[in-house]
């Protein structure tokens, strides 16, 4: 694994330069302060639009349905975040010939991969502890306090989910030579994986399968066989990635 460190440090210089950090940690706290704030107005938003009558019809609003709110939120933009993140990090190198640069120098194709993968891994920690730092202290402030640890817990695993979306469109860009087949890669991964969800016992080991143990921690409740989802979804990572230095490793740069 020759040369991963100077190639981490430069993928991590180039994630501030380009403001990609800067830019998903902003729209993951806008959505983080923005969760709690949307579950405890939304009956009143709905008062002011619709009507009294319509208002008192929703049920009011709980400490539960901010930390869903939250999960639906980072669940589908945090998503989105990891596919625009993953899509030109091999491909767009190998189109201009940075790629082939590189590993003419004495540096693995593996660390290659790797320190572009645990950038892009970086960057959604940075951004999902950010977001859910305001998320729980705009909960703690219109709701009630959570368990730190349980909510934390719920992080982690709202993070796997993301990194999961964030594997397979790094592998549509070590297969391709185009940023946008990438992206067609990562959202076509996301429909199935939307698909099989659905499914009653496959449904739980996927990574939207997540979501219902991540909200029972972050509510302080037991999360129920949440090891083996835990385990499939780490192991989905490391096989994918698996799939992306088999492919490399045979390509002509």
């Amino acid at each position: 694994m020759s040369g991963f460190g100077p190639l981490l440090a430069k993928e991590l210089r180039e994630q501030w330069r380009t403001r990609r950090l800067l830019v998903v940690v902003i729209v993951f706290a806008i959505f983080g302060i923005g969760s709690p704030l949307l579950a405890k107005y939304t009956p009143e938003l709905v008062g002011a639009l619709a009507g009294e009558e319509v208002a008192r019809a929703i049920s009011p609003p709980t400490t539960a349905d901010a930390v869903l709110q939250f999960l639906k939120n980072l669940g589908q933009t945090g998503v989105l975040a990891a596919i625009l993140l993953a899509m030109g990090s091999v491909a767009n190198d190998k189109e201009r010939g940075i790629a082939a640069l590189l590993l003419t120098k004495p540096v693995s194709r593996s660390a290659y991969l790797l320190s572009k993968l645990l950038a892009i891994a970086i960057t959604l920690l940075v951004a999902v502890g950010v977001a859910g730092m305001a998320a729980y202290g705009y909960t703690a402030w219109l709701f009630e306090t959570l368990p730190a640890g349980g909510y934390a817990a719920m992080c982690a695993l709202l993070l796997l989910q993301l990194l999961v979306y964030a594997a397979l469109t790094f592998l549509g860009s070590t297969l391709s030579r185009s940023a946008l087949a990438a992206a067609g890669i990562g959202i076509g991964a996301l429909v199935i994986v939307a698909i099989v969800s659905a499914l009653p016992v496959i449904g739980r080991y996927t990574p939207g399968g997540l979501l219902e143990p991540a909200q029972a921690l972050a509510m302080g409740q037991p999360a129920r066989d949440v090891l083996a989802p835990l385990a499939v979804n780490i192991g989905l990572v490391g096989v994918i990635f698996g799939l992306a230095w088999l492919s490399f490793r045979r390509q002509e740069l």
